[in-house]
């Protein structure tokens, strides 16, 4: 049985009941697997309402009941793992072993900010004077919206919902409409895990009708973003003018500079792997491959021997690799890529079209002999799409992966210490990953800087979004 789909507010699952609702397909087979209920506006200002009475409780909830609360939810993870992976693979498409990583990944958040909760601590500041007292005391910044999407449903989700629920916030989530069961699971967990009413909400609808709600309500304190570049720019000029709180996780265009040091088999086959990561369909997917000319073939024939083994299917099939892409309409979009190579002189090595049959389903793809205008060096593909450059000057492909407006993640693949040092330092990205992919890991930062995103969600950085500062002085 898939998911029951309704809205959570104030505690309560709430069905369609004559609300427009909205189909949820599954990618691969195309069937309607159930339909979403869209909120009125009634049910988002019952939302906001329900947070804001929530809150002048919650915030000054002890920190050993949110950690128990998280713990719950972290050991709840684990034990419905494989129902809520199962789900996530009907509506999202990724297979079914990755989407149920993906939960089991997830419990950790919640135990990491179980654990940190308790350690939000203020400090006290030495006087100038002994009969005065200083002190500086972190608080809930109060009621959060927060807006996640499609392509990890759990994951993004679950970070924004321990981050504020451990800093004793309330909050507001609008999931991914297309995938919107693992959003709903977390509901279930968290309202089992004893939760109290109106702490979490859970609301659908029309993005941009339900985040302008949201967000211009004087009731929100904090917006959460993850998602595209223009989403996240309009939404944080939106929360500027009404000087809310934001963090934004938003697009890349990931470089990954192989070196002539490198332990190419090894490189090839880890990047061809983690390429084709939900169906490339990842915001720190590498997306721009650039290898030094020394090494260039042997790179190429490693890592299209590895994409060409690559087994594509249905997600619940046992041996599928890699699934569809989630939606109808990212396909078309793979197919203008391949063309705007074509037409300006790159070659299709591998794949470069959608696979017959039934679903969202596009061919691992290898382009070569791209110029640095093309679209996919300068957008992000978001599929399984893979452009590859030469190179042969260390500053020169410095100078290339920096030279977009995005700046997420990047990969570094050399056995020199020195070549390693200089480019992580000169890298303009939020997370720099030397051989291996070491990101989004609780317990570390993860986010990016310039158009890629405003704070960092994880690490010790994980609450600084969802608490203000207030200094107290007296004598």
């Amino acid at each position: 049985m898939y998911q029951n789909l309704a809205l959570y507010i104030d505690g309560e699952f709430i069905s369609g009941d004559g609300r427009k609702t909205e189909p949820v397909t599954n990618p691969a087979t195309l069937e309607v697997l159930g339909h979403l209920p869209h909120a009125t506006t009634a049910d988002l200002d019952r939302a906001l309402n329900s947070a804001a009475r929530a809150f002048e409780t919650w915030r000054h909830s002890s920190p050993m009941v949110r950690s128990e609360i998280l713990r719950k939810v972290g050991q709840l993870s684990r034990d419905r793992a494989q129902e809520i992976g199962r789900n996530m693979t009907l509506d999202q498409g990724k297979p079914l072993a990755e989407a149920v990583g993906e939960i089991v990944s997830c419990a950790d958040h919640a135990d990491w900010h179980a654990e940190e909760c308790r350690r939000i601590y203020g400090r006290v500041i030495l006087p100038r004077s002994p009969e005065v007292r200083q002190m500086v005391l972190r608080e809930p910044v109060g009621v959060c919206a927060a807006f996640t999407p499609w392509n990890f449903p759990y994951n993004q989700a679950i970070r924004k919902v321990c981050a504020a629920i451990g800093a004793g916030c309330t909050i507001i989530l609008k999931g991914p409409e297309d995938t919107p069961s693992a959003v709903m699971a977390i509901a279930q967990m968290f309202h089992d895990a004893g939760l109290p009413p109106g702490v979490l909400n859970i609301v659908w609808g029309v993005p941009s009708e339900v985040s302008d709600h949201l967000v211009r309500s004087p009731i929100v304190r904090k917006v959460s973003f993850t998602g595209s570049v223009p989403v996240g720019k309009h939404l944080a000029a939106l929360a500027g003018a009404h000087m809310k709180r934001v963090t934004m996780e938003l697009g890349g265009h990931s470089p990954v500079l192989v070196f002539d040091d490198a332990d190419v088999p090894r490189a090839a086959k880890m990047l061809a792997k983690f390429k084709l990561r939900n169906a490339g369909q990842v915001c720190v997917s590498p997306t721009r491959f650039y290898v030094h000319d020394k090494v260039y073939d042997k790179f190429m024939s490693d890592f299209t021997d590895t994409l060409k083994s690559v087994v594509v299917g249905n997600g619940l099939e046992p041996e599928t690799q890699m699934g569809p892409l989630a939606h109808a309409r990212r396909v078309p979009v793979m197919e203008q890529f391949v063309q705007n190579a074509i037409e300006l002189g790159g070659k299709v090595v591998l794949g470069g079209e959608r696979l017959e049959g039934v679903g969202h389903f596009f061919k691992p793809t290898v382009v070569t002999d791209l110029p640095e205008h093309a679209m996919l060096m300068t957008e992000e593909p978001f599929g399984p799409i893979a452009p590859i450059a030469r190179f042969s000057d260390t500053d020169d492909v410095i100078r290339r992966a920096n030279s977009l407006p995005f700046g997420l993640s990047s990969y570094v693949f050399t056995n020199s210490l020195q070549t390693a040092t200089k480019v992580s330092n000169a890298l303009e990205a939020g997370m720099v990953n030397i051989n291996h992919f070491g990101s989004a890991l609780p317990e570390t930062p993860f986010g990016g800087i310039k158009d890629s995103g405003i704070g960092s969600e994880g690490g010790l950085e994980t609450f600084d979004g969802y608490l203000v500062t207030k200094f107290v002085t007296h004598v």
